[in-house]
């Protein structure tokens, strides 16, 4: 499984908007637990633009201590993206999107708008 950027923030932060049937997928699959590249390259813009504020090296800690596995960009990665279908405009995501089709995952997110990728996003 891998875990959109806002997900992961959530869990992490033990945040109540992340849902109980989110919990329970993170709690079941713990120790197959992927988080981006792309996620951590996304929380470090949006923490240059003022948008968020949280400390990076923590939150690698925290999700070094959630045995969460950091996944890298491959090639065969932009190669997906580069066949997606334009359902979502956000780079990142799209990247996420990609990411999970080519190593066989589902992607947890709370984002409707990631629905129309189908079976490949389990939405909570």
């Amino acid at each position: 499984m891998l875990l959109d950027t806002h997900v992961l923030l959530w869990w992490l932060a033990d945040d109540a908007r992340l849902p109980q049937q989110a919990r329970r997928a993170i709690t079941s699959e713990q120790d197959d637990i992927g988080v981006s590249v792309v996620s951590l390259w996304e929380i470090v813009l949006k923490i240059s633009k003022g948008k968020l504020r949280v400390d990076p090296v923590a939150l690698l800690n925290e999700v070094d201590k959630n045995q969460f596995y950091i996944l890298p960009v491959e090639a065969t990665h932009a190669l997906a993206y580069a066949r997606l279908p334009s359902h979502h405009h956000d780079p990142f995501d799209r990247m996420l999107v990609a990411q999970a089709m080519s190593e066989s995952m589902r992607l947890l997110t709370h984002d409707p708008q990631m629905r129309p990728y189908g079976e490949l996003v389990q939405w909570v």
